[in-house]
């Protein structure tokens, strides 16, 4: 079978950009085999996913730099990769392992394309659920002070860079990343919050919820920005409450919505699937 590759491009919205990328591909050998569009009318901006399958005689970069006058003719900005695309992942958890457990079985078994390289946690916890998998892990604990949370925080990042990381994915990582560790990764670090986000920020919002009394519960997978909590949503679910379950219900209920909205976000962005525009995202399907 020819190798296939993905496009995504935004721009803004004008007449014949569709009819100009179909050219494109026609004029490289390319045959496109699955494609979706989106006009934001509110910014006048188009976004567009076009996965195609090649010849496989041109290298995907230079298919890119072919690309770059068309890009630059219609004022985009776009992104051309090869698929399929299983990226150097690490996983960072601390505590709670349901998430971290997920990914790993998912991956295991053929359903998520990632390729796991280590699991880290500021917690021991982790350790037996990396060796059952055969993974190594790496326990870089927090200290007392903000020294030693420093300390830890320079630890991570270098650690993070020695990987040679594609993705990083947040399972349930409950401490706060600083901006300076945050910023290499950006676009390519995803969290898993136990919210229906912008609702119930930061710490405890099962507890939050429920002294809110609210009648749904919900979690949110989004990449990781300089703002807590705040950074571009990728995907959310909910599951519908009542008055009758307790904070204990609220997480049981919530540990089964972040597997699968965190799974759900790393698919999405393994298959070249989301597109970010400022705060927000085009996903699609």
């Amino acid at each position: 079978m020819n190798p296939s590759a993905v496009l995504r491009i935004s721009c803004p919205d004008q007449s014949g950009i569709v009819a100009a990328v179909a050219t494109w591909v026609a004029s490289v050998g390319g045959n496109i085999v699955h494609a979706e569009q989106h006009t934001d009318a509110s910014d006048a901006m188009f976004f567009q996913r076009v996965e195609f399958t090649h010849a496989g005689v041109t290298a995907v970069d230079t298919l890119a730099a072919g690309f770059a006058p068309l890009a630059a003719h219609w004022d985009m900005t776009f992104t051309l990769d090869a698929l399929p695309w299983k990226p150097r992942t690490a996983i960072l958890c601390s505590k709670q392992l349901h998430c971290a457990a997920d990914l790993l079985a998912r991956t295991t078994y053929g359903d998520l394309g990632l390729d796991i390289v280590a699991m880290i946690s500021n917690h021991d916890d982790a350790a037996p659920l990396a060796t059952s998998f055969s993974l190594p892990f790496h326990h870089v604990a927090v200290g007392e002070g903000a020294t030693a949370r420093a300390t830890q925080e320079a630890q991570l990042g270098e650690l993070l860079q020695s990987l040679n990381l594609d993705l990083v994915i947040l399972a349930r990582y409950m401490l706060v990343m600083p901006p300076s560790l945050v910023a290499p990764w950006t676009g390519r670090m995803i969290n898993i919050h136990h919210s229906f986000l912008p609702a119930f920020i930061g710490a405890n919002p099962y507890r939050q919820a429920h002294d809110r009394g609210v009648k749904v519960i919900g979690a949110t997978a989004h990449y990781v920005s300089d703002v807590l909590d705040e950074g571009p949503i990728i995907a959310q679910d909910v599951a519908h409450i009542s008055h009758r379950d307790d904070v204990a219900e609220l997480t049981r209920q919530g540990r089964d919505l972040e597997t699968v909205v965190l799974a759900r976000a790393v698919r999405a962005h393994v298959e070249h699937r989301v597109l970010t525009f400022g705060n927000r995202t085009v996903v699609f399907g």
